[in-house]
């Protein structure tokens, strides 16, 4: 009856649904009152008032609540399929990610609205149940005391009746036995004698009227319990009724949160996959090459003048060992030990074994299927992460990583507990065992892990740092005590690029100094040219202005992923003008300032006007055409 009522609401005009909605009510108010309100002893209970008002607020607040969630389930069914289901990586492939970044955008906002307002609406009808529960209760605690009122005076009426049968009894003796003429006989006069028969017509009257009075009452009492008990049914239906519409949101909300944290996973997935598509590898077996330098050797945009281009050091996620940093020391004669301790924070090695570790088809820990299980070193055994030809210094390197990915493997699946993903997510792992210096190493190091209070260290490790590490909190994660900061040269600090590019151990990665993305109309380079970068400086500088505008600041050769319209290089200019800024027309001058301690551009000056380091990168990556990215909190400039 709920949902039908409902659905002829929405069907109908504002006038019509006042009118369809009284005569619903009328209707249920007819079905569920009593046909008189009930009375006991003093106490009169308004249930007819009472049940109307609950009714009104159940109704209005099932028309109300209902409504919402049909404009998700509605925007729902417009869902691209391919860009739900299709893997992340072909959509990147096929250059679909930006349309399909922007539809996901658009239906997560249109799904997020409607699921914010339907879980407001959810708030307020759970509290309304909460409330109508609470006053059901006090009419169900009512209903108790007037049920036992009722009991206590149906005893005291069975026993006024039995008075009353016995007073009938007598009253029948009293008038088949009664003589008119003995009053006068046994009188000392005539008005004695009347006055005796004056008193007995008033008791007989007297009793009469307790007779109907007695009958009245036994009358009213059953009657009104029997409204008592159907009024109680009928509020029992309209409460099953009231929690089943809550329930039913209540699910529905869930679904639509779900689905929302579906939508932006495959958000992330996208993001991924671009990072992907620019190289950036975090293990040091899967570099294929490195990046596509535009300096070494020198490659040349279409475009004539002065040409831009930001270089980054090292690849994310700069926590722990880097990979080629360890092959460094490794080259400049550490051992493994000496290796583990420059990158780690740990007590001591133990030796593990017995442990059978479950590998998953996902991207993280318990994710997807379980596709392989063994023992702790056949797993380690099958472990691509580092080149096999790293046998420097009685294969150092390829000895530290074995420990480190024993480490971690342990620690991040609770000694086996979970199971691990075989990709750069988790670590690299092939179902094939690889085999030469790498088996070698692992028989080496067999069961040898890195503890920390007794427990296994989780030893993050990444293909190139750029010459420098970051604990865990750092870069945004939780805070370890095993993971340190690090100037990873062989003085333990740095004055310069050159300084940095000249020592640091992990300067003969393909991927230590780069420029990341490029246009295919540019000759596939991240090359800027001055109006370019003055155009990304200028987005830049407003950002920094008002952050509200950021909407607006996306890149402009691809569809904004919020939905909203992305502003032009004019309308950037017109809108930082209008708020104090000075935008520039063409980039004459650029450097970078760097914290060397740390290893963090701190800022960015462009003709004249500085920029903080962090708010350049981000805002860089927010509006540089294509796919060009600056990866890295330590970055650099080149002109040409």
């Amino acid at each position: 009856m709920f949902s039908s009522s409902l659905h002829y609401f929405n069907a109908i005009g504002e006038k019509e649904k006042e009118a369809a909605e009284s005569d619903v009510l009328e209707c249920w108010y007819n079905k569920f009152t009593m046909s008189k309100q009930f009375l006991i002893s003093n106490f009169q209970f308004p249930f007819k008032r009472f049940l109307k008002i609950l009714l009104i607020t159940t109704v209005a607040s099932f028309t109300f609540y209902f409504l919402p969630f049909t404009h998700f389930l509605l925007v729902k069914a417009d869902i691209n399929d391919d860009c739900q289901n299709e893997d992340a990586a072909q959509i990147v492939k096929e250059g679909k990610m930006d349309e399909c970044t922007q539809i996901l955008g658009n239906i997560a906002a249109s799904i997020g609205a409607a699921n914010a307002t339907n879980q407001k609406n959810l708030s307020a009808l759970q509290s309304q149940l909460n409330n109508l529960n609470s006053r059901l209760k006090a009419l169900s605690d009512q209903l108790t005391i007037t049920a036992n009122n009722i009991s206590s005076r149906e005893e005291d009426v069975g026993f006024t009746q039995e008075v009353l049968n016995q007073k009938t009894r007598d009253y029948y003796t009293f008038l088949r036995l009664y003589d008119p003429i003995t009053p006068f006989l046994f009188s000392d006069s005539a008005s004695e004698a009347f006055q005796e028969l004056i008193l007995r017509q008033r008791a007989q009257s007297a009793d009469v009227t307790s007779i109907e009075n007695y009958v009245n009452e036994i009358t009213d009492l059953k009657n009104s319990q029997t409204s008592l008990q159907k009024s109680q049914a009928s509020l029992a239906v309209v409460q099953k009724q009231v929690a089943t519409q809550t329930n039913f949101l209540a699910g529905e909300v869930a679904k639509a949160n779900n689905y929302l944290a579906t939508l932006s996973a495959r958000q992330q997935d996208f993001i991924a996959a671009k990072l992907a598509s620019l190289g950036l590898s975090r293990s040091a077996y899967n570099l294929n090459g490195g990046c596509s330098s535009d300096i070494n050797p020198y490659k040349a945009p279409n475009f004539g003048g002065p040409e831009f281009s930001f270089f980054t050091f090292g690849v994310p996620n700069r926590v722990g060992m880097d990979q080629y940093g360890a092959w460094g020391r490794a080259k400049a004669g550490q051992s493994y030990d000496q290796i583990l301790h420059a990158y780690y924070n740990f007590d001591n090695y133990q030796n593990v074994s017995g442990i059978t570790i479950k590998v998953n088809n996902g991207n993280g820990i318990n994710t997807g299927s379980v596709i392989w299980s063994g023992s702790l070193e056949d797993y380690v055994k099958r472990i691509y992460e580092v080149p096999d030809s790293w046998t420097d210094n009685d294969s150092a390197a390829l000895k530290a990583q074995a420990i480190a990915a024993r480490s971690y493997v342990l620690a991040a699946t609770g000694n086996g507990a979970n199971s691990v993903c075989a990709n750069q997510y988790c670590q690299v792992f092939q179902t094939n065992p690889k085999g030469g210096n790498w088996e070698n190493a692992v028989n080496a190091t067999n069961g040898i892990v890195m503890v920390q209070g007794g427990q296994p260290i989780k030893a993050w490790f990444s293909a190139t740092h750029g010459g420098y590490e970051y604990t865990s909190a750092d870069i945004g994660w939780s805070a370890t005590s095993w993971t340190k900061r690090l100037v990873d040269v062989p003085s333990g600090s740095v004055g310069s690029f050159s300084d940095l590019m000249s020592n640091a151990y992990d300067k003969d990665s393909p991927v230590f100094y780069c420029d990341w993305g490029g246009r295919k109309d540019q000759n596939s380079t991240a090359w800027l040219s001055a109006t370019d970068l003055a155009e990304i400086v200028n987005a830049v500088l407003l950002a920094e202005k008002d952050g509200s505008t950021k909407s607006h600041l996306y890149q402009t050769d691809s569809p904004n992923p919020e939905g909203t319209d992305t502003w032009s290089s004019d309308q950037v200019k017109s809108e930082l003008s209008s708020r104090g800024g000075a935008p520039i027309d063409s980039v004459t001058d650029v450097s970078v300032s760097v914290d060397f301690s740390i290893g963090r551009t701190t800022s960015v000056t462009v003709n004249g006007q500085t920029i903080n380091g962090d708010d350049f990168k981000n805002y860089f990556n927010l509006r540089a055409p294509s796919n060009i990215q600056i990866v890295g909190p330590l970055y650099n400039v080149e002109k040409y």
